[in-house]
């Protein structure tokens, strides 16, 4: 692991993984976790030869905590930071969640500088929020609930995210582990990031991917409803919806082997 520093000063925690390997896969997590949700992603990627670059959002995990900067613009700046200063070239790109809306803002900002392919999974786009000419996500005032119990009781905020993540039974021990790695975020994070989700309107952002799209869903998400990747789908040209009928918003592990297929075969053609 080692720092970035952002065009703010805002030092990123990156990790760089397999620096010799093929081609680079670049992963984004989502609100209010970081990098380590895509442990069992990297290992596979790793040993199937790619590089991987992940990253800690500011305000979650190692990187550092700011007090403002947390639009989806500046940080898709921090995304376009790393990639230029690691000098990333024709890199696939995968958000998840938070991570997806923020991968889409890069696309538009940086015209998709350096990307080849773009993988959404479970994105929270282009809205999270509903608002009078978007009926779809979640209500304000849900997200306003979000808000007001990270200011109060962020545990119980990260055990209800961590048990609202899955469709199939898991152990606690994994609802543990999402749940520690929502607790690692910082507070100031973890509410400025769902004020970004209930505020920040990407719909001008599905115009702007011009590179193979996949956007992978779970059909049973009940934190990003199926409607939005429908949504994603339908603004994105060319773009290829893949629907995990018994998976829930934590695509990244619900249905493990499944998903790591789908997703192996995403980045591989």
């Amino acid at each position: 692991m080692y720092y970035i520093t952002s065009n703010d000063g805002t030092k990123i925690a990156v990790y760089d993984y397999n620096p010799q390997g093929k081609q680079t896969v670049f992963l984004i997590h989502g609100w209010p976790l970081s990098h380590q949700i895509f442990e069992y992603q990297i290992n596979l990627l790793t040993d199937c030869g790619y590089r991987v670059i992940a990253v800690d959002l500011r305000g979650f995990g190692r990187s550092d905590t700011p007090v403002c900067g947390y639009s989806y613009d500046q940080m898709s700046e921090d995304i376009f930071q790393i990639v230029r200063q690691l000098c990333l070239k024709n890199f696939i790109l995968a958000g998840f969640s938070m991570g997806g809306a923020i991968a889409l803002r890069y696309m538009n900002r940086y015209n998709g500088f350096g990307v080849c392919k773009l993988i959404l999974l479970s994105a929270a786009a282009p809205c999270f929020a509903q608002r009078p000419d978007f009926p779809y996500g979640k209500t304000v005032q849900e997200v306003n609930d979000l808000i007001n119990l990270a200011g109060t009781d962020r545990p119980q905020l990260c055990l209800n995210f961590s048990k609202q993540l899955f469709a199939t039974p898991h152990s606690d021990a994994v609802i543990d582990w999402f749940r520690d790695i929502a607790l690692s975020a910082s507070g100031i994070g973890t509410i400025k990031c769902a004020v970004s989700l209930r505020d920040e309107d990407g719909r001008a952002d599905l115009r702007c991917v011009h590179v193979p799209t996949y956007i992978i869903h779970g059909d049973k998400d009940i934190i990003v409803s199926k409607e939005l990747a429908q949504i994603q789908h339908a603004g994105i040209c060319g773009s290829k919806l893949i629907t995990l009928p018994d998976s829930g918003h934590g695509i990244v592990y619900d249905q493990l082997d499944k998903f790591n297929s789908i997703f192996m075969d995403s980045i591989a053609f």
